[in-house]
């Protein structure tokens, strides 16, 4: 009898790998598709290669293009770099500008070219060297060059955690840590554990009652802190402080996923915005994945969250690849429909993706 429930035992954890594996290439199959459709149609993409809605898309695909060494999505990339030789729009002291250097430093991680890279250090150091001096408030003079708004918190951030692991000596993680902190300071609600999008928020309510916390505006942050610990050495003085603040938001992002698992454009005031914001899950679902599969989120209810948030994620492609219910640019929560499609979307659901092909 024992050696019949032995068997019994066997046998089951034999067809459960194979339909955890089935899953998961199932997975693979429907992520590529997501890549390959955002491919295809990029030549239809309003917005400029350089802007920050398409460096966020970059970001996702040369996760994807690392993770699968698939030489199509490394080509699209190169032609991308090429074709603007590595640079920037004009705007030097600008976080949502620098974002697509995540990429650019990505590049030169695989292929070495010192081209990939240089106009990125230029920018950087010439910033560091002369930092802006404005206040962190929208409206004030200048306000673009301080990280003022809690999306700066990933396009910049995580480029310097890059920069600094090239390059130790220059030391770019002091500048970080300060204008983070400062950022943090004036956006990070510590009762709630969510960041206001920008200062102008604080005072307002929703139709609820509720403080006004932007689905996607948390979205960046809680994917940001991941894209820079990543970058930062465990004894770094401030690795600590960053990964402190993760574990907060997490805490709260998994108290706000509807039955069905997504999150909405409203973190606090889901009935009045109602349908899934996809931009938001797919970050939300990135930075849940990837605490778990750190080690760092053991408690159970992170993973039931990260893989109940992608089964959702997972049903709102559509059969030709196009990921639906994206936030259009915004800065505060707004309604959104099933036809809604956008890069930087594409880029979390991608980086998701990943995380949960890694999941145990």
């Amino acid at each position: 009898m024992r050696k019949i429930l032995i068997l019994v035992f066997s046998l089951f954890s034999i067809f459960s790998t194979v339909e955890a594996k089935s899953k998961k290439g199932q997975d693979r199959v429907l992520i590529d598709k997501v890549a390959m459709w955002q491919v295809n149609h990029q030549s239809k993409v309003k917005h400029h290669d350089l802007a920050w809605t398409n460096g966020v898309l970059f970001r996702g695909m040369v996760e994807w293009a690392d993770y699968t060494q698939d030489s199509r999505y490394y080509d699209f990339l190169m032609q991308i770099g090429k074709k603007h030789h590595w640079g920037f729009l004009k705007r030097l002291y600008h976080a949502d500008d620098l974002v697509i250097a995540q990429m650019y430093i990505r590049m030169y991680e695989k292929y070495h070219d010192p081209a990939m890279i240089q106009p990125t250090i230029a920018r950087v150091d010439s910033v560091v060297a002369k930092p802006s001096k404005a206040r962190l408030w929208l409206g004030a003079k200048n306000w673009s060059e301080r990280w003022s708004w809690c999306d700066a918190l990933f396009m910049a951030p995580p480029v310097y955690g890059l920069l600094n692991k090239l390059y130790p000596e220059k030391n770019y993680l002091a500048f970080m840590d300060r204008e983070f902190k400062e950022a943090t300071d004036s956006l990070y609600d510590a009762d709630a554990k969510l960041y206001y999008r920008d200062r102008r928020y604080i005072p307002k309510r929703e139709k609820n009652g509720e403080k006004v916390f932007w689905g996607r505006g948390n979205g960046w942050v809680f994917a940001g802190i991941p894209l820079l610990l990543q970058t930062l050495p465990k004894d770094h003085p401030t690795y600590d402080y960053y990964l402190n603040i993760y574990k907060e938001m997490a805490s709260a992002i998994v108290q706000c996923q509807d039955k069905n698992g997504s999150w909405h454009a409203s973190m606090l005031d889901p009935d009045s915005y109602p349908s899934p914001e996809n931009s938001a899950s797919g970050f939300f679902v990135y930075g849940l994945g990837w605490g778990v599969n750190q080690g760092i989120l053991k408690d159970r209810k992170y993973k039931k969250a990260a893989r109940k948030g992608w089964k959702a994620l997972k049903s709102y492609v559509h059969e030709d690849g196009m990921l639906g219910y994206v936030q259009p640019v915004s800065a505060a929560p707004e309604q959104v429909t099933q036809n809604m499609t956008e890069v930087y979307g594409v880029g979390a659901f991608l980086m998701a993706g990943i995380e949960m092909l890694k999941m145990k």
